[in-house]
Order: structure tokens, then C-alpha cells, then sequence
């Protein structure tokens, strides 16, 4: 969809701002370009629609060359967000979303029509804001109306730069929601500047960490937190960052592997002594084909000793369970419905490979986080 091959951007002092940039963005894709002030990520991104002309290398959308493409007609079909939203103070709501469709020429029907959808789309009753003018708008609402009149002409690309860095932590992470799930309906491929890792973190689709003109890494979220590439990198993000991400941590990585199990068809008498010499109260059983059929606790094994022939008899299901492409993000959710405090994982055909248990989360997190706090 979006291609740069070694671009460069150098200033007639022989400042290099950008220094030989390369690669490639997906149809649909949401990118984040992250970086310290001076990186050159605004840059970039304004080399896409030549609000800043690149010096070197190429870059392409759809495999045309953007300086063979009229100037004018490239804007226009790429939508672009700004902090400051840039709303012009005379004109109503309706005519600064309007504004890019006037210009190409839609009809007025057709425009109202767009107006009043994109709108509805974010958040803001058309019948109550379309008249209004900017002045009489929130901060919050007039980034809204930005992202809508982005989006007016339909445009497949649509670059934000810094859109929220002005707003209230509130107000932002409430416009971070919502563009979340309006990318699930318009599913456009989006540029988007920030300098805030948090919110590259919960947007961005993959990620690019640049430095003095550089790009060191270009990853997904899960894969810079795992696997940064670059001392920079791991700086920049921080070190402990992916504890306070649990949704980037597979739950392979915390949970206990060889977990304390047993046939279902195993006696009492038994079952208590493994337990005894696991040091466990409970036992995840499985059939006679691997798969995972229930738990069985210490407490109603030695209640029911001496009436029941095997533990099937007084295993209860092993709810919840998860898979082991699961996170900790979904274990930290059900471990309050763990009646023994102990999540089973099981892998291809219900087989146990692990079991995560309240302590382990504890553990993981508890000491991570309050070793983030005593660094503050």
C-alpha cells in the first residue's frame, strides 16, 4: 500500500532529519511512528503527502511514485489530523467536515449526506453540533471534527499527527477508544505521530521507534516489548513496561508447567498420596486420552475417602481453563472465578501443559510493579 525505500530528508544547511528510511505499510494497517522530539517521525510522516518533500529515496502508495502525482490531488486524497485540530473559526461544523468534498466537486446532497454520517460516526448527533461553530466545542469534540473531516472524502490513507497530545488524560483515553473502534469500521491504513509509548502501545498495529533520523525498529507491540532490538529501544519503552501490558504476555510465560495431575480413574488412597507428595490441595485428572476432565481438592478427597471408588467421583469441571495461546491479561480476568485459585492451560486436544495459579500472578506483577514504584 505505502512504500519508503531509502528516504532521506536533508536540509539546505545539511541537516539530515530523516537518514535513509526504509519500509512498508499494509492496506488497513494502523502504524505508529514513536519517537524523542528531533527523531524525525513528524517528518516522515509529512513526507507521505509532500507537505515536506523527501531528498532522497522514493516512496510509493500503490506503486506510484508520489512526486509524479499532482500535489494537490495527493492531499486531498489523504486524510490529515493535526493537534490543533485547525478548524476554521467562521465556518460551521458542517462546513468544515464538507470542505475536501466541496473541493472535489460532490454535490451537495451527496456532501450533507457524508457530513451527517461521519458525524453520527463519531459520537457527535448531527441535529445538535452540524450548525454550531468550533468556539462552541470542546476540546475533545473538535478533535472529533477533525478526525471526521480526515475522513470526509473518504481517503484510504489518513495521517494524525499528535491528534490528542493537547487533551486531558481523560479526554484522551476516551478519543483513543474511540478511534479504536472507528478504525474497525472504516479500516483505513492510518499514520500516526505520538511521542507517548502508552498510546502506541494500545493503538498501533506495528510500531516504529526512530532516533536522529533513524528507524532502529519496526515491530508489533507484543514483539518490541518481547524482543527490542536496540539498547535505544529498550530504554525508550522501559524496562518494565510489559508488566503493566499484560495482554503482550502470552500465559506460557507465567504459568507452572508440569502441574500436579492424575487419571481419572485413579483411588483415593492414591490421589492422597500424590497430593502429599506434590505438596498440592488439588489435582487437575484427565481421561484415558489425555483430555483434561475436572479438578479434584483435598477437601472433598478426604471427606469422601472411604465412598468413593475413584476421584472421577468427586471431580468438579475445571472452570475457567484457558488455552495456551491465551494472555495474562485473560488470566488476571478469570482467576477471580478460579474456585481453587488455579487456572488449568491446555494445549491441542484438551491435554494440561500448565496451570496458573493466583500466587503466580501475584508474583509476576506484585514484585514488577512495586519495583517500577520505588524507581519512581
Amino acid at each position: 500500500m505505502l512504500k519508503f525505500e531509502n528516504v532521506s530528508k536533508t536540509y539546505a544547511n545539511g541537516f539530515q532529519a530523516v537518514k535513509s528510511v526504509s519500509f512498508e505499510i499494509k492496506e488497513g494497517e494502523f502504524i505508529v511512528l514513536i519517537g524523542p522530539s528531533g527523531c524525525g517521525k513528524t517528518t516522515t510522516m509529512k513526507m507521505i503527502n509532500r507537505l515536506m518533500p523527501h531528498t532522497g529515496g522514493k516512496i510509493t502508495i500503490r506503486g506510484k511514485d508520489i512526486t509524479k502525482e499532482n500535489q494537490v490531488e495527493l492531499r486531498r486524497n489523504i486524510g490529515y489530523v493535526i493537534q490543533q485540530v485547525g478548524l476554521f473559526p467562521h465556518y460551521t461544523i458542517e462546513q468544515n467536515i464538507a470542505l475536501i468534498p466541496h473541493l472535489k466537486g460532490w454535490d451537495a446532497a451527496k456532501t450533507k449526506a457524508r457530513v451527517y454520517e461521519l458525524l453520527d460516526m463519531v459520537g457527535l448527533e448531527p441535529s445538535e453540533y452540524a450548525s454550531r461553530y468550533p468556539r462552541q466545542l470542546s476540546g475533545g469534540q473538535q478533535q472529533r471534527v477533525g478526525v471526521a473531516r480526515a475522513l470526509a472524502a473518504d481517503p484510504e490513507i489518513v495521517l494524525m499527527d499528535e491528534p490528542f497530545g493537547a487533551l486531558d488524560p481523560i479526554t484522551r483515553e476516551q478519543l483513543q477508544d474511540e478511534l479504536i473502534r472507528l478504525q474497525k469500521t472504516v479500516k483505513k491504513t492510518i499514520v500516526f505521530v505520538t511521542h507517548d509509548m502508552d498510546e502506541a502501545l494500545k493503538l498501533g498495529d506495528r510500531i516504529a521507534v526512530m532516533k536522529e533520523g533513524s528507524l532502529l525498529q519496526f515491530d508489533t507491540p507484543e514483539k518490541l516489548l518481547k524482543e527490542p532490538s536496540h539498547g535505544f529501544v529498550e530504554e525508550f519503552i522501559g524496562k518494565n513496561r510489559i508488566y503493566q501490558n499484560p495482554a503482550f504476555i502470552s500465559v506460557k510465560d507465567i504459568m507452572r508447567d508440569n502441574p500436579a495431575t492424575a487419571l481419572h480413574s485413579l483411588s483415593p488412597v492414591l490421589a492422597l498420596a500424590t497430593m502429599r507428595k506434590r505438596r498440592t490441595d488439588t489435582l487437575i485428572i484427565y481421561d484415558d486420552n489425555g483430555q483434561m476432565t475436572g479438578i479434584v481438592s483435598i477437601y472433598d478427597l478426604q471427606s469422601k475417602l472411604e465412598q468413593i471408588q475413584t476421584i472421577q467421583e468427586i471431580s468438579v469441571p475445571a472452570v475457567p481453563y484457558l488455552d495456551e495461546d491465551a494472555t495474562a491479561q485473560d488470566a488476571l480476568i478469570a482467576i477471580g472465578d478460579a474456585k481453587f485459585g488455579i487456572i488449568p492451560i491446555i494445549g491441542k486436544g484438551k491435554k494440561i501443559v500448565g496451570v496458573v495459579t493466583r500466587s503466580t500472578l501475584l508474583t509476576t506483577f506484585a514484585d514488577h510493579w512495586a519495583g517500577r514504584r520505588e524507581n519512581e
